[in-house]
C-alpha cells in the first residue's frame, strides 16, 4: 500500500497524571488503524477508549505512588514496517528513564497500542506487559518478553483483531515470559464496552501486583 508523504511537524505526546516522585509509572497506550498518516488527536475513538483504564489506575494505585502516563502517537497507523507507533513508545520510555530513573514501569495497551507494548517490552524499566484485544499477526516476535510478566485479554466477539490470534500468541510467548495470563471475555468486542468493569479491574490488579514484585522495598497490591 502506497501511503501519503509524512508530515515532518508531528510529534508524540505525553500526559502524566499522579504524584511527581512515584515509585512507578504504567504507560497506556491507545489503538490506530493498519495504515494511516493523518496525526493521531487525543479527541479520536482510540484514545479516548483508554482514558477510564488510565484513571481506574490512577485512583487504585494512588496510595502505593502509582503515576499513569498516557501516550499520544504521531500518526494513527501502523503503516507496515515503519511500525510508526514502535519509535513513539521507546521515546515515551527514555521521558520517563530521565524523568524517574529505576522506577519500574509497566505497559497498558489496547490494540495497536498492544501490539506496539510488546514489541517495547524488552525496555530495561519495564517489568510488565497488559496486552488488550492485541493485533497480533502470526510473525509477531516474542523472544522480548523474556524476563516479563504479560496479561493478555481478549473479547470471544472482536470482529476487529481475532481472539484466536492472541490465543497463538499466547502460546507462543507463555515458554519466553516469566508468566503469562490470559483472560477470555466471553462475548466481548473489540471495544471493551460491554464489560468495562471486568477490563478495568484485571488490569489495575495485574498492574499493581507485577509491581510488587517489581523491585525491593515496595508493597503494591490489587486493590
Amino acid at each position: 500500500m502506497d501511503l501519503p508523504p509524512r508530515p515532518l511537524d508531528l510529534q508524540p505526546r505525553l500526559r502524566p497524571r499522579g504524584p511527581a516522585r512515584p515509585d512507578a509509572v504504567a504507560l497506556v497506550l491507545h489503538g490506530g488503524r493498519e495504515f494511516g498518516r493523518e496525526p493521531a488527536t487525543a479527541r479520536q475513538g482510540p484514545a479516548l477508549r483508554m482514558v477510564p483504564f488510565a484513571m481506574h489506575l490512577l485512583s487504585a494505585g494512588r496510595r502505593h505512588g502509582l503515576a499513569v502516563w498516557s501516550l499520544g502517537y504521531r500518526y494513527r497507523g501502523w503503516n507496515g514496517d515503519e511500525a510508526s507507533p514502535v519509535p513513539d513508545a521507546r521515546w515515551a520510555l527514555e521521558v520517563i528513564r530521565k524523568a524517574h530513573p529505576d522506577v519500574p514501569i509497566v505497559l497498558v495497551g489496547h490494540s495497536m497500542g498492544a501490539r506496539t507494548s510488546l514489541r517495547v517490552a524488552d525496555d530495561p524499566q519495564v517489568a510488565g506487559v497488559a496486552a488488550l484485544a492485541p493485533w497480533v499477526p502470526r510473525d509477531e516476535p516474542v523472544g522480548q518478553l523474556a524476563g516479563r510478566r504479560v496479561l493478555v485479554m481478549h473479547g470471544t466477539e472482536d470482529g476487529t483483531t481475532p481472539y484466536r490470534a492472541s490465543v497463538r500468541y499466547a502460546d507462543r510467548a507463555r515458554p519466553v515470559a516469566t508468566s503469562l495470563a490470559f483472560v477470555t471475555v466471553p462475548g466481548e468486542g473489540h471495544a471493551m464496552l460491554r464489560r468495562p468493569g471486568l477490563w478495568h479491574r484485571r488490569t489495575t490488579g495485574f498492574v499493581l501486583n507485577v509491581l510488587t514484585d517489581a523491585g525491593p522495598g515496595r508493597s503494591l497490591s490489587a486493590s
